[in-house]
């Protein structure tokens, strides 16, 4: 198996004087479409871009893929007046400000949702593991749910909403919790109990089809991979990179377990939210619960002994540089702790957006 890669980062387009959240009316798509390819996507509010790697062959190949791409979007943005950011919320912009993407998938989704799709205004980072079986896809979607906090942990990046330090290091998260069908998944015994689920929410109008289940993890409904979706956009590129990489091992040893007729212990969804909900109020700096010894523990602990349990997968994957910058995000923080200190030192979200916008480009 070569567990090829797949990364998507939600970036913020903001004016550099302002610092608000900005429509570009799809330009930077559109001259993304005409210059560089495929890569540029619109999403629902117009100060949102998506860029969405190739596949990945390995770490490598995505970090190579990564950098460019930030760096592309960057620089498509500067040339029309523009700044892209990486955070998963902005500090201050209102969501009843924000222009909406004309599209009829959208409409819908808005006629439906109402002002739980309108106030949706936040960005994350998506990852996508290949794994062409079905039912091994299902297998390790069920099992990572344990380990989902732990990868969020590391991501958080969005501790203001709308002009006020909320007190979480993820407030991302608490806004798509007012979404249907989001969240950690139920487990499911097999693929045929999966597809029946989906089925019925398809056959009594819930859903039309299965991309619209958005939870923080899924075997994706279209494309031979597994997909986890509850991670902020990371501020530096070096940090998705590495969390990428994390995924990726994850997803390796989980593989090699079952190969071997061996299985990590599956815990009920409402346990592995409680370490949910306490990876998105406190980040890196507070206790997750282990449930195999019924404890709280650091999570920064945790996350080291994460990185045991799947260093027997790296070099095979290639990818023991790159998940070693996990150990910085441990030393210095995550985006949230950087944003919240800039804050601290000036009192400005105005200067936590000019930090924002310095730091998306670092070191790449």
């Amino acid at each position: 198996m070569k567990f090829t890669l797949g990364i998507e980062e939600e970036y913020q387009i903001v004016h550099p004087e302002t610092r608000e959240l900005t429509s570009h009316k799809q330009q930077i798509v559109e001259i993304a479409q005409e210059t560089i390819g495929d890569v540029a996507k619109a999403e629902m509010h117009e100060a949102v871009v998506e860029a969405v790697t190739d596949i990945c062959q390995d770490i490598k190949d995505a970090k190579k893929q990564l950098f460019k791409l930030r760096r592309s979007i960057s620089d498509i943005a500067q040339s029309i007046g523009f700044r892209i950011v990486a955070a998963g919320t902005h500090p201050f912009s209102a969501w009843q400000k924000q222009g909406l993407t004309p599209n009829p998938r959208y409409d819908e989704i808005i006629n439906t949702l109402q002002d739980t799709a309108r106030s949706n205004l936040i960005f994350g980072l998506h990852v996508h593991v290949g794994i062409p079986d079905r039912d091994m896809a299902l297998h390790i979607a069920n099992s990572i749910r344990y380990f989902l906090p732990h990868i969020f942990a590391l991501s958080t990046n969005s501790p203001f909403w709308e002009g006020r330090n909320t007190g979480f290091k993820s407030f991302r998260t608490k806004i798509f919790d007012k979404f249907p069908r989001t969240g950690i998944p139920d487990y499911f015994e097999s693929v045929e109990e999966y597809d029946n689920f989906v089925n019925l929410l398809v056959k009594t109008d819930c859903i039309d089809n299965a991309k619209m289940i958005w939870w923080d993890v899924r075997a994706h409904p279209f494309f031979p991979t597994i997909e986890v979706r509850i991670c902020d956009i990371p501020m530096h590129a070096q940090e998705t990179i590495a969390i990428a990489a994390l995924i990726q091992a994850i997803v390796a040893k989980l593989y090699k377990l079952r190969e071997a007729n061996l299985n990590f212990m599956n815990y009920k969804r409402a346990l592995i939210n409680e370490n949910k909900w306490r990876a998105s109020r406190y980040g890196l700096e507070g206790k997750l619960i282990d449930f195999g010894k019924n404890e709280q523990i650091d999570t920064k602990i945790l996350i080291l002994q994460l990185l045991d349990f799947v260093d027997d997968v790296l070099d095979d994957l290639g990818s023991r540089e790159e998940i070693a910058y996990i150990h910085t995000i441990l030393e210095k923080g995550t985006g949230a702790d950087r944003q919240l200190k800039v804050y601290k030192e000036t009192g400005s979200l105005e200067k936590v957006v000019d930090f924002l916008i310095e730091e998306t480009l670092v070191n790449i």
